[in-house]
């Protein structure tokens, strides 16, 4: 078991424990729903970072998969374009865990090409270009988001800390997002976000990354990735948000207890991921 995992299973212990117990106090069938979701996730998340960069490639395929077809669904992509994003899925985790030497200027390139391959070889008059640039925004936002979580030098801490700005965001939207400064609204795309949501989500992805340094993963409490797990929780609310509004939906999906789809659970973290690339 890697290190990162052994020296934060008391604190992620601990952490769900007491959110089952205040959940179970609550009587909430939502609630429920959404801790028995976070106990599962935690489980597949730990055993993935466990197994080091191979058990995080198969997860990010795993995720990039399901919320790549999500993604199609909504945007009302072809099969063909789901195709697509359905292998960059696998192929981009897989290839950075493989065989990162290969990945340069010219793997972007075939992502562009990929993109446009479809709409064209279909002879696609009428949404051929809404169809490329959906698909090529897609693969940079699901496979090759996603790639970055094989390589991250603190994985387990990235995703704590994203599920805890998200608690902190909920938190930070009912204590603070009723009155004064705090209470205006995020974004049109998502009118229940509010500022006190972001604050809340802030404090509380701080106080984690502390917690988790403390503990002894080195590298958890930098301001860079206290600044992309900020950041990603804002742009990956608002991006998704921007996609259901325009499809017309209010989740990903219904599959996943208490959250909707898959993609509704990793908006944050995609974006997170995305942003250690700049700030981390």
């Amino acid at each position: 078991m890697s290190t990162e995992v052994m020296e934060a299973m008391p604190l992620l212990g601990g952490l769900l424990g007491t959110g089952g117990v205040l959940v179970a106090a609550s009587r909430q069938r939502e609630l429920v729903r959404r801790w028995l979701s976070w106990a599962g996730i935690a489980v597949v998340v730990c055993g993935a970072v466990a197994l080091g960069e191979g058990g995080l490639a198969v997860l990010a395929a795993g995720l990039g998969v399901v919320a790549s077809f999500e993604y199609a669904a909504m945007a009302g992509l072809r099969s063909v374009d789901r195709a697509v994003l359905g292998l960059a899925s696998v192929a981009v985790p897989f290839t950075i865990w493989l065989r990162p030497e290969v990945l340069d200027e010219r793997a972007y390139l075939v992502l562009l090409l990929a993109a446009v391959l479809g709409p064209v070889l279909t002879g696609d008059t009428q949404q051929g270009g809404r169809r490329a640039a959906y698909t090529l925004f897609g693969l940079f936002w699901i496979p090759v988001a996603l790639g970055f979580l094989v390589t991250a030098a603190t994985p387990l801490a990235l995703v704590v800390a994203v599920a805890l700005a998200d608690v902190g965001g909920w938190c930070g939207g009912r204590l603070l997002g009723k009155r004064g400064p705090t209470a205006r609204k995020l974004s049109p795309l998502s009118p229940n976000k509010t500022w006190g949501g972001v604050i809340g989500g802030a404090v509380f992805a701080g106080v984690v990354l502390l917690a988790l340094d403390g503990i002894g993963i080195d590298g958890a409490a930098t301001l860079g990735l206290w600044a992309a797990v900020v950041g990603g929780g804002i742009l990956g609310d608002l991006v998704e948000s921007m996609v259901k509004r325009e499809a017309g939906v209010k989740d990903a999906g219904t599959w996943l207890p208490g959250f909707g789809g898959l993609l509704d659970r990793i908006d944050s973290l995609l974006f997170a991921l995305l942003l250690t690339g700049v700030f981390a």
